[in-house]
């Protein structure tokens, strides 16, 4: 039986689908910071069969909840205070997601300027489907390249 230590401050990111949980360390850059960071991959679940986990022993406030929603809004926060879960949170997908998913339509504002910030907005609910805000290139969720 595997044993990772209890957190005494920080976050645990838990129901991350099998696989993930690299992805996440890095998009939401937790490899820049200076604090304890356990990765659990493949770990059994009764509800997913296989997860991953994510504890994190930083500052809740480092966590960037738009870019881990846009990656997976079914994805459970439990905020850590003395060795106590006292929070849960449940992630929404973000409105608008600026600077997070690149735009690749070649003949895109943002090509030619590149100072310009990347924007998406959610354009369907349903079926999670972001759209450029300048020339309404569809994002869909499903190439992992167009994340920067």
């Amino acid at each position: 039986m595997l044993n990772v230590g209890k957190l005494e401050e920080g976050f645990v990111l838990d129901h991350i689908q099998a696989g993930k949980s690299l992805d996440i360390y890095h998009l939401l850059q937790l490899d820049k910071l200076d604090c304890t960071v356990a990765i659990i991959k493949n770990a059994r679940s009764n509800k997913m069969n296989k997860k991953d986990i994510l504890k994190v022993e930083c500052d809740i406030n480092t966590l960037d909840f738009d870019v881990l929603a846009l990656i997976d809004h079914s994805i459970t926060v439990n905020v850590i205070k003395n060795g106590k879960i006292v929070e849960k949170k449940a992630l929404a997908m973000p409105k608008q997601i600026k600077n997070v998913i690149k735009c690749h339509n070649p003949r895109c504002i943002t090509s030619i300027e590149q100072e310009l910030p990347h924007i998406f907005y959610l354009a369907d609910t349903e079926k999670d489907i972001y759209r450029c805000k300048y020339c309404e290139e569809k994002y869909s969720g499903d190439s992992e390249s167009s994340l920067k």
